[in-house]
Formats: structure tokens, sequence, C-alpha cells
């Protein structure tokens, strides 16, 4: 497979760079995390005026009409300035009501999203080990629609969203729903994730709700697969940009009279960041191409998974320890990757539950094909 950047990608990276590297700069993302909502709304803004915002968005709705491969080039390029603004729940979301909702659900919702001036979220996580069957939030059926029972833990930017698409079971299988946050029988507790965003934790009570698409486990894989790539997009930025921070700290620090970069056991630490780095890189874009091709992505989007789950903890570990003492500095830039990179390995279930899935998946297969 050939995974260079395509014309339109390598368009996408330049603009994004220029946005995140003039509009979330470290001193613009400490500003931001001392506000109330911890989302850049000023960014956010510019990422919809300049088309970044919809790139994978049909063009009736506002948005560029290209694909999954070019909104995972943006997140690669958040994920190196840590930028504080829901690009995956919002646009995923987006994405999820384009591909099963009615045209009036799709006018009512999308286009906002395109153009920076709304968000959206996704909630399918629960509370206890990550479930990766049906979900235990329950969807019942009655003369006034579908209605939801159950929790999700840890949605993210309920205070800003007024829209998420959770996921529960019904009679016939997994489903994927659109429940209005503010509505009846939605109650949400907000907190807070380990990168100090706001998030909620969504009790729903016989919440109204609106199905979106089959209610047979297809639309749930779907988007479940796309977050997964997304966070491991997200994770590539995330250690890169570690990495080059490391870098450029351990060409200035002089120790013992020289650079602490000319050390052999430095070179070494950054040497392994780069093979994690190019085994995330390689795992993500295989599974991507696939999903794009229409091709059964089999263990791939779980492998992805796994080694931005693994491998990117590892790279914001190793980054953070040859800072030495200025890496467990809260303040310092470095923190900030560390505090993503563990967040985004234990979204959907950490290494070891990835782990599991792909052996179930693997077991599963032998046994249709013995």
């Amino acid at each position: 497979m050939d995974f260079t950047y395509s014309e339109e990608q390598d368009a996408i990276r330049t603009l994004a760079d220029e946005v995140f590297t003039g509009r979330a700069g470290i001193d613009r993302v400490k500003e931001v995390e001392l506000t109330d909502e911890r989302v850049d709304r000023d960014l956010w803004r510019e990422l919809g005026t300049t088309g970044l915002l919809g790139i994978a968005l049909p063009e009736e709705y506002g948005g560029g009409g290209l694909g999954l491969a070019e909104l995972y080039v943006l997140l690669e390029r958040q994920g190196r300035h840590v930028a504080p603004v829901p690009v995956w729940p919002s646009v995923l979301a987006a994405l999820a009501i384009t591909e099963f909702g009615d045209a009036a659900l799709c006018a009512d919702l999308v286009p906002g999203v395109a153009d920076g001036s709304r968000f959206l979220t996704v909630g399918l996580e629960e509370f206890g080990p990550y479930r990766s069957g049906d979900p235990a939030t329950a969807a019942v059926q009655d003369e006034g629609g579908w209605r939801l029972h159950g929790a999700k833990a840890v949605v993210p930017v309920t205070h800003v969203a007024d829209a998420a698409i959770v996921s529960a079971t019904t009679d016939s299988g997994a489903a994927l729903f659109v429940i209005d946050l503010t509505g009846a029988g939605v109650d949400v507790e907000q907190t807070q994730s380990t990168t100090h965003e706001i998030c909620g934790n969504v009790t729903l009570d016989g919440a109204p709700a609106h199905l979106l698409g089959p209610a047979d486990g297809t639309a749930v894989t779907w988007l479940r697969d796309r977050v997964e790539l997304a966070l491991a997009a997200l994770q590539i930025g995330v250690g890169s940009g570690a990495v080059e921070q490391a870098v450029t700290y351990l060409n200035g620090r002089i120790q013992f009279g020289r650079p602490l970069a000319t050390f052999q056991a430095v070179n070494h630490q950054l040497a392994d960041c780069y093979i994690d780095l190019e085994a995330m890189r390689v795992t993500l874009w295989q599974a991507v191409t696939n999903l794009v091709d229409g091709v059964d992505p089999g263990t791939s989007v779980l492998v992805a998974k796994w080694w931005g789950s693994d491998g990117g903890q590892r790279v914001v570990h190793r980054t953070t320890h040859v800072h030495g003492g200025m890496g467990v500095d809260t303040d310092y830039p470095i923190h900030r990757h560390l505090l993503w990179g563990k967040q985004i390995a234990a979204t959907l279930g950490g290494a070891s539950a990835d782990l599991a899935r792909i052996g179930a998946l693997l077991a599963a297969g032998a046994e249709v094909n013995a």
C-alpha cells in the first residue's frame, strides 16, 4: 500500500498547520485552560471559516466533500498542537447523521458543524470496563417513539454540545440514536477528563430519541470504527509533537559540557519513539484505506487502535522522561502531551481491552474457517 499523502491531503496538512500554529500556541492553550468552557471557540470558528471542519462532510451541507482520510490528516495536526477543540466528536457525529439520517435531520444539524457555529458529540462509553458487545443502555419503542434508559460515561463537551449521538440496544440489536442533551429525561453531570477537558456523565431516564440508521448493530460498528481511528490519528499527532519538543529541549540542554541530545541513552529513547510512531502511522493508514475502499477491515481498526493506545503511551512517557525534572512540571508544554496521550489511550478501552477484542475476532474467524 502507498501511504503517501495526496495533493489534497498535503494542502490540508499545510493549512491545518498554519491555523493551529497561529491560533493554538502554548500561551493560547494555557489561556483557554483557565476558561470555564476550556474550548477555544475562536479556533473552532477559524477551522470552520477555512473549511477544515467540513472537509469530510457532504458539499450539500456546507462541507468539502472529501473523506475520512482528509479528516484524519486534520486530527493528526490537531494532536501535534494539543489544540482544545472537539473536532472528532463533532465531525464524526455529523458524519454519522449524513450517513444514516434523513434530509431534514442533516439540514438541521450538519451545516453548523461545517461552519463552526455549533458542537455535536458522541457517547459510546458506559460505566465499568469497556464493552465491545451490545450497549447496556436500552432503547424502548412506544407510541411516542423511541426512549432510552441507561447511562453514558465521559461524553465529550456536553457543556457546549446541544445534541449527541449515543449507542443503545433494541430488541433487534444495537443502534445509534440522536438525543437532545437539554431535553426531558436527560441528566448531565459535568466532570472533567485526564486532559482537564469538560465532559459529562449522561443519565437517560426515558429520554426521547431519534433512531439513526438500522437497529442491527451495523451503524454502531460503523461509528465505533471511525472513532477508534480518529483516536489513533490524534495519538500520532500527540506523539509526534512530543518528540519534536523533546528534540528541541535535548539539543539546547547542556550537561557535562555537551548537549543532552548527544548521549547514547537519550538517542535510544528517541529511536524507540520513532519505531512506535512509524508502527502507529502504518497501521492507521492501512485501516483507513480499508474503510475508504469498502474492504472488510477485519482486525485492522483494532490493531491501529492498539498501537495508538500502547505505543502512544510509550512515546509520551519517554519524551516526558528525557525532559528530566522539567517533564514533571505540570505547566511545562510536554506535560499536556503526556495527559492527552494517557486520555486517548484509555478512551474506548485501553491496550489490554484492545488485545482481548483482537483475540476474540481472531478466534471467531478461526471457528468459521474450521
